[in-house]
């Protein structure tokens, strides 16, 4: 019988388990997004029926892959619409998918690419909510399995609100596994006073969906703690909105991760994500791919395992966060 060492020295032998990966539907549900070389990815008309075939296709390839979560946001365009018409369509697959949805973004760019002052506004009071769980349920045409608010910062409202408490509460007892999304420099604090938050005693946030990459692994110790305390971790952005992609980790700050590539003959975005798999407290890495052959590579990633040695060789391209959130911030939406 094998000793526990050697059964961990076989799982990380195996690599991770495509289970653990998902679909995020952010770069197809509306025209314009800030993934870098977004211009070669999708169709130069991107009509309403364009994307929805386009996110169809790339939902059947997810699914047939064994890819099992699937990711929206109310502020992701018509992103919900595609998902729950995909959803409809198919019961069975519909039986077996977990869906990941958001709320406290509304989309503002009314189908346009650029030239858009405001692509999407956030605010996160219990009349938004009131409305979007409602929009929700009805372009879904189900409950979340898991209902996040977006983008959580320390100083929102999300995290001390007892109104809104008491109606994600509410939410939960119905099933839905409520949690938050974080995003910017002070991602670990967010995540930690979300864990602090109870209603009646309990404990009101189940998953958090965080940004966790090579470029920005700051939130890793409290996205460890709340997976500890039993949350759900969802890791969004492992490829920083294409900056980890092999056609654009050109640059100095991304040799390291070039030349492993080289070694291994892996690319990019597969080792990429693998690191974020490699990390033991992340259940579920989103893929944001745009297409099906982005999306097989970073699939890539499942059954790819990175030993000690080559984490330890990654670990430079970090980044300082405010750079990072500095950087992401000046992306063109495109």
């Amino acid at each position: 019988m094998p000793t526990a060492h050697a059964a961990t020295e076989a799982s990380e032998a195996s690599g991770p388990s495509i289970a653990r990966f998902g679909l995020g539907t952010a770069a197809v549900g509306r025209p314009g997004y800030i993934t870098l070389g977004r211009d070669l990815d999708l169709p130069a008309e991107r009509t309403v029926d364009a994307l929805r075939a386009r996110t169809h296709a790339l939902l059947d390839a997810a699914f047939a892959a064994g890819v099992r979560y699937f990711d929206t946001a109310r502020s992701y365009g018509r992103a919900e619409e595609f998902l729950g018409a995909w959803l409809a369509a198919r019961p069975q697959a519909a039986a077996e998918v977990t869906v990941g949805s958001k709320w406290g973004y509304t989309y503002t760019a009314d189908w346009r690419a650029s030239g858009v002052p405001v692509h999407e506004v956030k605010e996160h009071s219990t009349a938004v909510f009131d409305r979007q769980v409602r929009e929700s349920l009805a372009l879904l045409g189900r409950r979340p399995d898991v209902y996040l608010v977006h983008s959580v910062t320390p100083d929102s409202p999300a995290l001390t609100d007892p109104a809104l408490h008491a109606r994600l509460a509410a939410l939960a007892a119905e099933g839905v596994r409520v949690g938050l999304s974080t995003s910017g420099p002070e991602q670990a604090a967010a995540v930690r006073a979300a864990l602090a938050v109870t209603v009646d005693g309990r404990p009101l946030f189940g998953a958090v969906q965080s940004t966790w990459n090579l470029l920005e692994p700051s939130a890793g110790p409290a996205l460890a703690e709340a997976h500890a305390a039993g949350l759900l971790v969802v890791v969004k952005e492992g490829m920083a909105n294409g900056r980890l992609a092999d056609r654009n980790a050109t640059g100095p700050d991304t040799a390291a991760l070039r030349e492993l590539a080289a070694r291994t003959g892996a690319s990019c975005d597969a080792l990429a994500l693998a690191a974020v798999a490699a990390q033991p407290w992340a259940d579920v890495v989103l893929s944001g791919a745009a297409t099906t052959g982005q999306l097989a590579s970073n699939l890539g990633a499942a059954g790819l395992a990175l030993d000690a040695a080559a984490s330890a060789g990654l670990a430079p391209l970090a980044e300082p966060a405010d750079r990072y959130w500095s950087t992401r911030s000046a992306l063109p939406w495109a």
